[in-house]
């Protein structure tokens, strides 16, 4: 998917001002006519008054202003990785796509012996028999303990009580008891996975290195490939609001940001770069009822906390330049000159000397 360009965004916006502008031209030369002020100056007769209150009224307040900007998105089941065999063998058993494997269940079944899912950052990379040590020791010690099996001792060391734990839970499988976890017969994974696609069928042969099905996380998180010139918009850590296929909202936050090269669909069109940014979902059950599905992001395009604001319609433009809102107070009304700042959800951030919070200020109807 690709995110609309840069350009056509600055063209849009601008557009939006501009209309905006000229409506605050529009309403000021009606509130003029209607109530015999001068709305492009201080007022026609030089005092303080300036007419009549427009028709509506609205107030001044403060509070953070964000400008945020859509982009679309997919939700999907995390990062794709691939189970590669270890030993040869023939396919005997794969689970369906979809389908869920956690802790101590099989993979696959390769000469009718399973293959074992465990949990852990370190790969898979020797047999362990009594007298190695190390972290991957430790790691499958960890397991070990979490299935429900005791008499050995969670450290670095592969010693005979941890021997004498495998061979129970050999035992239990209904494979051979050796006490001897060979490579090839346990896989690592940061937690549960869902089963993708299978690159082989059962009957099959494998050997070291053959592609066996693919997986993901359980968790589901939503990517977004953005152009590089919005690198602003995505940083590392940044709170995100995800707008569901239902209409409901949940909160997000940008887990990971990568460069990738989107290849183009043909001969004439070039490979484009673009940054692939990955949000974390913090409320999963959130997501119950949909598979991989489209969704809007909310980005955050600026942010300014803390400011005055006004409605944008309560603008009115000032022949001396500039704009300026209409002040009411005690049943008579004085134009404050503005510097207008973020314009965001109908709103602008404005500043004048004597503008303060709770003010009124007119607006059309």
């Amino acid at each position: 998917m690709s995110a609309p360009s840069t350009s056509k965004r600055r063209r849009g916006r601008t557009g939006r001002i501009v209309l905006a502008a000229t409506a605050v031209v529009v309403v000021a030369g009606a509130v003029a006519a209607a109530s015999g002020f001068d709305a492009f100056g201080s007022g026609g007769d030089g005092d303080d008054d300036a007419g009549a209150p427009l028709p509506a009224t609205a107030t001044v307040d403060r509070r953070t202003l964000v400008d945020t900007r859509s982009e679309s998105g997919e939700l999907v089941y995390g990062e794709e990785a691939t189970f590669t065999a270890r030993a040869a063998g023939t396919v005997t058993s794969l689970p369906l796509p979809g389908s869920a494997v956690k802790r101590g269940k099989a993979l696959c079944r390769v000469d009718d012996v399973p293959v074992l899912l465990l949990y852990g950052k370190l790969p898979a990379y020797r047999d362990l028999v009594p007298g190695v040590e190390g972290d991957d020791v430790e790691q499958f010690e960890e397991n070990l303990a979490e299935l429900g099996y005791t008499g050995l001792t969670v450290d670095e060391t592969y010693s005979e009580s941890t021997a004498t734990a495998v061979r129970a839970w050999q035992a239990d499988l209904g494979i051979a008891e050796t006490g001897v976890v060979e490579l090839g017969r346990v896989v690592f994974a940061p937690g549960a996975v869902r089963i993708g696609t299978h690159r082989l069928s059962i009957g099959e042969a494998v050997g070291p290195g053959s592609a066996v099905l693919d997986y993901t996380g359980m968790s589901r998180v939503v990517t977004v490939d953005l152009d590089v010139a919005d690198e602003r918009l995505a940083k590392k850590g940044d709170a995100i609001e995800v707008r569901l296929p239902d209409g409901e909202r949940t909160e997000g936050k940008i887990a990971a940001v990568e460069t990738v090269v989107d290849p183009g669909d043909g001969a004439d069109q070039e490979d484009v770069t673009k940054l692939r940014v990955t949000v974390s979902l913090k409320d999963q059950k959130a997501l119950d009822g949909f598979g991989e599905a489209a969704v809007k992001v909310e980005f955050t395009a600026s942010e300014r906390p803390d400011v005055l604001t006004v409605p944008v319609a309560a603008l009115l433009a000032l022949g001396e330049g500039g704009y300026g809102v209409q002040v009411v107070e005690n049943g008579a009304t004085r134009i404050v000159a503005v510097e207008t700042g973020l314009f965001a959800g109908g709103r602008v951030e404005v500043s004048g000397d004597g503008l303060t919070e709770g003010m009124t200020v007119g607006m059309p109807s």
